[in-house]
């Protein structure tokens, strides 16, 4: 059974905490290394901004390739996420980390040197799939580094804030490379930090031994997983970069629900096997459930509101990409700084009063982002409510891993870091759709009030519409969490 928290503090749980082992420099100097693979695991997601036009041209690639050059990284790292997260668990957290390493560093020279479209994008497809055993793994190993909570959480902090440094140099790291080298440069730049991870991550890192069971994976489980996990995912994302109807909505309609039925059929089979490739326990005990439902929800409201931003950048506002990269920089900054902060805040304060109030945060940032929107006030001070959605989901997102992966028992502690990662998944793939979503509504009746002309004063009426959308979705999930994860604490 998963270990139930979320009571008073007791005298013993105190002292737990007091004399738990602190993490000495072996440790923090593996973090250090830590921090490559997520960096290069979010850079990836978004080096290919400036280099895909480059490819595209030299790779003779049709619109339709590019999308998946571009996309189906994304896609497989969402779908085979649970699978590396199980495997995380049996084979131990440092042996997949190093393997992916591997596998990451060799398939980043064989992107580098594709010479057709249908190569690179199954070199992609494949690097996602060494990119979601990463995942799982760094968090695994995290727990046994760092088994004191309060240097846990900061050091899952530093993660988050490495990957959230890693998206936004993305481009701009794209961009430079591209100034002197072949578009072969942002995948060969993945290399050198892979490679001083396999040769240093014997010597810095725990073994973390495999611990839940020997029996063989069950294939089925495997293959219902990734095939519902990418109708899933590859549906919402094709609904909201598609046309608003016709037969092609129809389509990525389709597959969102066959995906969501497979799904249904991938947790019917769970319950049913002795030896699961997921324990549902760890996401329908009331702690975990209300920490992945606050995740999905804030991902939701938050990713929607800062995708909506960047297009209101470029067709409202009128900036060229450079210019509206540098406006998303303030939300960058400001994220990481909330992430950092919260560490040393739950340490004063109960974590969970901690993400209830960065909760709040984000709610009171959607609200000034919906108002500073509807009065078309200028791009700075628009830059500045966003950023305040930035701090909150910073610290809250932080604090909600940590709450997921801690409330795990130590052997499924890959599995319990695979479902945090797939309910971002889900909460980025579902922000960008509905807010692409309401786009469309809010332009259909801007046109037909004539409340706005096309184009540049719809989008401009799109960004405060979501925000309230966003507002009531965080705000849902303030109320989880302090119904579920606050309230328990109170001593009767």
């Amino acid at each position: 059974m998963l270990p139930r928290r979320g009571g008073p503090v007791s005298p013993a749980a105190e002292t737990t905490e007091t004399t738990a082992v602190r993490a000495g420099p072996r440790a923090w100097a593996g973090l250090t290394l830590l921090v490559l693979p997520m960096l290069m695991v979010a850079t990836d997601l978004t080096v290919l901004f400036f280099a895909l036009p480059s490819i595209t041209a030299d790779l003779d690639a049709s619109a339709t390739q590019a999308l998946w050059i571009s996309h189906v990284y994304g896609f497989l790292i969402a779908g085979t996420l649970v699978t590396a997260g199980r495997l995380a668990d049996r084979v131990g957290a440092r042996r997949l980390l190093l393997v992916g390493a591997t596998a990451f560093a060799v398939l980043s020279v064989l992107a580098a040197t594709s010479t057709s479209a249908e190569t690179l994008i199954v070199v992609r497809a494949l690097l996602g799939v060494a990119g979601s055993t990463l995942m799982p793994a760094l968090f695994s190993l995290l727990r046994l580094m760092f088994p004191a909570d309060a240097q846990r959480r900061l050091a899952i902090a530093i993660l988050f804030s490495a990957f959230s440094v890693g998206a936004a140099i993305g481009p701009v790291l794209g961009g430079v490379l591209l100034e002197r080298f072949s578009w072969g440069s942002v995948f060969l730049v993945n290399v050198p930090p892979m490679l001083l991870l396999v040769l240093l991550g014997p010597r810095l890192l725990p073994t973390g031994r495999g611990t839940s069971g020997g029996g063989r994976l069950d294939l089925t489980s495997v293959a219902l997983s990734v095939a519902g996990m990418l109708g899933v995912v590859y549906g919402l994302q094709e609904l909201a970069a598609g046309p608003s109807g016709g037969a092609t909505a129809v389509r990525d309609a389709a597959v969102l629900v066959a995906g969501a039925l497979v799904l249904g059929l991938f947790v019917r089979r769970q319950h049913r096997l002795p030896d699961p490739l997921l324990d549902l326990r760890l996401v329908t005990a009331r702690r975990p459930a209300a920490a992945l439902g606050t995740l999905l929800l804030t991902g939701v409201g938050v990713v929607g509101v800062y995708y909506l931003f960047t297009q209101h950048l470029q067709v409202a506002a009128g900036l060229g990409p450079l210019e509206a990269g540098l406006w998303t920089l303030p939300y960058v900054a400001v994220n990481i700084l909330g992430a950092l902060l919260a560490p040393g805040l739950a340490s004063r304060f109960r974590p969970e009063t901690v993400v209830a109030a960065s909760l709040v945060v984000i709610v009171a940032g959607a609200v000034l982002t919906g108002v500073v929107g509807w009065a078309g006030v200028p791009v700075p001070a628009l830059a500045a409510s966003v950023a305040v959605l930035g701090l909150g989901h910073g610290a809250a997102a932080a604090l909600v891993s940590d709450l997921v992966i801690s409330s795990a028992p130590p052997a499924q502690t890959g599995s319990a870091a695979a479902t945090q990662e797939v309910s971002a998944e889900l909460g980025t793939a579902l922000g960008i759709a509905v807010s692409g979503v309401v786009a469309v509504l809010v332009q259909r009746a801007a046109l037909s009030d004539g409340a706005a002309p096309a184009g540049d004063g719809a989008s401009a009426l799109a960004l405060p519409a979501y925000a309230v959308v966003a507002a009531v979705l965080v705000g849902l999930a303030a109320t989880l969490v302090v119904r579920v994860l606050v309230r328990p604490a109170r001593p009767t």
